[in-house]
């Protein structure tokens, strides 16, 4: 073999050799939205559990925070994440836009429920209907537990919720509204049980100025999505991940840091009663 083919034959493979290393194992960002429901003030929790998932994914991890539902929802349907952690009534609403990637298991169990939430001092209250006239701290707008729920009730009572209360506001967030009935703002708030009971652990100085005056059915707890056009590939690397986070210690431990049992492939059906709450109070 001469010389000059000799270096020929050396610079194709060395060429080759820089091409699978760029592009051999796919480098490019999984983007992860989340909203403020979740882990919105937990930084330290939030940095190790994307180290979590870039190690196993062998992928960088990004996770892009919103302080409103609304937000997070652009981001998916503008293709700018591939995955999100969002509410179950945005889920309902993007449903053709997205795919279910995983559901948390809250206390052994994929559910949640809606909390409302008074004033300790307030031991009158014992439903929606008993607020009638006073001020009402609803989280978000695309929240099921903190804004469709008690809408709804009120609505099954045959009362119109525009009209219902004196005045209302959006804290934009369930931790938000939890403070302001703490602190008097609100007369009252409904608000995510997981959320509650998750501050209830690490701040009851601040749940010890309310009651839960009132609990709601079970509704499938807030999933994990994927755009639809995530490729297949990457969508089962995520979930197998994420579902394997219980099977190992460091998984573990940030589980329990969530206050979850883990996470399950889940089923849209879970999803079901809130889309007939969506129905029947006439909300997109």
């Amino acid at each position: 073999m001469s010389k000059i083919l000799k270096l020929i034959l050396l610079a194709i493979w060395l060429g080759a050799s820089c091409l699978s290393a760029l592009g051999g194992s796919d480098a490019r960002t999984l983007r992860f939205a989340m909203t403020p429901a979740f882990l919105h003030d937990q930084h330290a929790l939030l940095a190790e559990w994307r180290d979590y998932l870039e190690a196993r994914l062998n992928r960088p991890v990004e996770f892009v925070q919103r302080d409103r539902y609304r937000d997070t929802m652009d981001l998916l349907q503008q293709q700018k994440v591939e995955f999100a952690w969002i509410c179950d009534y945005p889920y309902v609403m993007l449903k053709k836009e997205l795919r279910l990637l995983a559901v948390a298991l809250n206390e052994g169990k994929p559910t949640y429920r809606s909390y409302l939430i008074v004033p300790a001092r307030d031991l009158q209250t014992h439903s929606v209907a008993d607020l009638k006239g006073r001020v009402f701290a609803y989280a978000d707008p695309y929240s099921n537990t903190g804004y469709l729920v008690p809408r709804f009730e009120i609505k099954q009572s045959g009362q119109d919720p525009a009209s219902f209360f004196k005045r209302t506001f959006f804290t934009w967030s369930h931790r938000k509204a939890i403070d302001a009935v703490a602190v008097g703002l609100a007369q009252g708030a409904a608000v995510d049980s997981y959320v509650w009971d998750a501050l209830n652990k690490v701040r009851p100085d601040i749940t010890a100025k309310t009651r839960i005056a009132w609990k709601s059915e079970e509704y499938g707890f807030p999933p994990l999505v994927a755009q639809s056009s995530v490729p297949e590939a990457d969508f089962l690397l995520v979930q197998d991940v994420v579902m394997n986070m219980k099977n190992d210690a460091h998984g573990r431990r940030l589980l329990e840091r969530l206050n979850l049992s883990g996470f399950i492939a889940g089923s849209p059906k879970l999803y079901d009663r809130v889309a007939e709450m969506m129905r029947l109070t006439g909300e997109r």
